[in-house]
């Protein structure tokens, strides 16, 4: 099978094309033709190698992947073969505490493929678990069935479950632009809650208002919390949905209203912020760390896009072949939605 792997770790040149062998699925799995795969930024954290994501080389990155059942494994009665599904991306043991209540997610052994759960989506073929199957609907395209269960999940278990989400409620979007952002966006809004987007981009802010954001903040020029204070009318926000860092949670923690909650999945600007402690105390502020989200949680999402109640967003596409130029424009912040390889 073609496949793009990483040999070493390094910047977007590390990136290399190859022949491999095609996987063969075990008891319980299923062989995917995989034919598109969606990009994350944990994409270039693993390339790049940082500590968090040091893993057995060579590797094949690619966290959402979808495509069509081409094999059935041993065990398998639930799937055939031909049938379109998106793939979830996690992987937990399934039999320590965390696993047996359902926080799969805080499991030890919690992985996500492309990264420290096995090989990802670069390829031609990706052996899948039954169980992360996720069926797909004719009317949805493989680009957007690659682009929903990462960051849709991710976000579900940010707002949903951390955030307690609401109607009601007004919910500051960091990075609008983003994956994350555009599922925080329609799940805050499905949640009836009020949406303030946020994002270096008037282009970008535009298509925010089209995803369903009741107002949005330009920033850099805009100060994020004096624009949250105005648009409130003083009260600022319930919850802020933060994955870009050092460049705006200062901000973000200033716009939170008293028993606020600032929820983070990323730090895409760097790995350390300045606190000032007396925000968080005095008024009694949460600030919740959040690791993608329980294997419930993910179905629920996927009946949601199912449903088309959640719209995948892919900004665009790539062939396999130019997994590097996908990279780079990745990491130029330049999408609105999904960056998706074509397999």
């Amino acid at each position: 099978m073609k496949a793009i792997v990483i040999r070493k770790h390094g910047g977007p040149e590390a990136l290399e094309a190859a022949e491999l062998a095609n996987p063969e699925p075990g008891l319980g799995e299923v062989l995917l033709r995989v034919r598109a795969c969606a990009l994350n930024h944990l994409d270039i954290w693993v390339r790049d190698g940082i500590p968090a994501y040091k893993i057995p080389l060579p590797h094949i990155l690619g966290c959402d992947a979808a495509g069509e059942v081409a094999a059935l494994g041993p065990g398998v009665s639930g799937l055939k073969k031909g049938q379109r599904v998106a793939v979830a991306p996690g992987r937990s043991c399934g039999v320590c505490d965390a696993c047996l209540e359902g926080a799969d997610n805080r499991c030890p052994r919690y992985g996500i493929i492309g990264a420290q759960g096995g090989p990802g989506g670069y390829a031609q073929y990706l052996v899948v678990p039954e169980r992360h199957a996720l069926p797909m609907p004719d009317s949805m395209t493989y680009e957007e069935g690659a682009a929903y269960p990462l960051t849709f999940l991710t976000v579900w278990h940010m707002l949903m479950t951390l955030g307690r989400c609401g109607p009601g409620q007004t919910v500051l979007v960091l990075g609008a632009g983003s994956g994350v952002g555009v599922a925080a966006i329609q799940l805050a809004k499905l949640a009836g809650a009020k949406v303030i987007a946020a994002s270096t981009s008037r282009e970008k802010l535009e298509k925010a208002r089209g995803l369903g954001a009741d107002e949005v903040i330009h920033s850099p020029p805009e100060d994020i919390a004096r624009r949250c204070f105005k648009l409130t009318g003083g009260a600022l926000i319930d919850i802020a949905v933060e994955h870009v860092g050092p460049a705006v949670f200062d901000a973000a923690l200033k716009s939170l209203k008293p028993g606020g909650r600032l929820v983070t999945c990323g730090s895409t600007t760097g790995p350390e912020v300045n606190l000032d402690m007396r925000y968080v105390f005095s008024r009694q502020l949460q600030i919740l760390g959040s690791k993608m989200g329980t294997a419930r949680e993910m179905r629920t999402v996927s009946r949601l896009v199912g449903e088309g109640r959640l719209k995948p967003v892919v900004d665009r596409t790539f062939p396999l072949a130019e997994a590097r130029q996908a990279h780079e424009y990745l990491a130029e912040r330049r999408q609105f939605g999904k960056v998706v390889l074509a397999i």
